[in-house]
């Protein structure tokens, strides 16, 4: 799949096929993101992959709005490295890197930002110098939920070219001189 392709196809998958993820598409995908690039090249970024569903229901548990992530085959932790002043900045630039990779190799995936970082420190064993930056769930992707009812209000179509891009300063409409 071409990247703009990827890009394009790519949706927040929230339910899950039990189907494994491969080892050789899991570590494809780690390896999009350990070819990020980063400031200075630092590469702060460090990724626990988790399988083992006990641990995958306490990691659910511990967002309010990670409660779908126990039914994923895998989630991807990423932590950054703090002695890195742009530790957020290069992992969440690397997570990217595993979430086109994946819908490029037809899974979904779904960018997790509901956690309480201090169980998943202890649960993980992540050392004090590593901040959790965001989860990453990936698997194939089953059935779509019904949003008829629930929460449509909440999304929205992809903003139009004109209200994210501007010319030379901000508001300034594109193709100027």
């Amino acid at each position: 799949m071409e990247v703009f392709e990827a890009i394009r196809a790519r949706r927040s998958v929230r339910s899950y096929k039990s189907d494994l993820v491969p080892e050789e598409v899991l570590m494809r995908l780690l390896e999009a993101a350990r070819l990020a690039p980063s400031a200075m090249n630092y590469q702060p970024w460090r990724f626990i992959v988790v399988r083992r569903q006990e641990v995958k229901e306490r990691i659910a548990r511990s967002g309010m709005f990670a409660r779908f992530a126990s039914q994923a085959p895998v989630i991807i932790v990423a932590c950054g490295d703090t002695r890195s002043r742009f530790h957020v900045h290069d992992t969440c630039i690397a997570l990217e890197h595993i979430v086109l990779a994946a819908t490029s190799e037809g899974m979904g995936s779904c960018w997790i930002g509901s956690f309480d970082e201090e169980e998943l420190r202890g649960l993980l064993k992540i050392p004090e110098r590593f901040s959790v930056v965001a989860l990453v769930s990936i698997g194939y992707a089953g059935k779509a939920r019904d949003l008829s009812r629930t929460f449509l209000h909440l999304f929205r179509t992809t903003k139009r070219m004109e209200e994210v891009a501007f010319h030379e300063e901000f508001g300034a409409p594109l193709g100027g001189p």
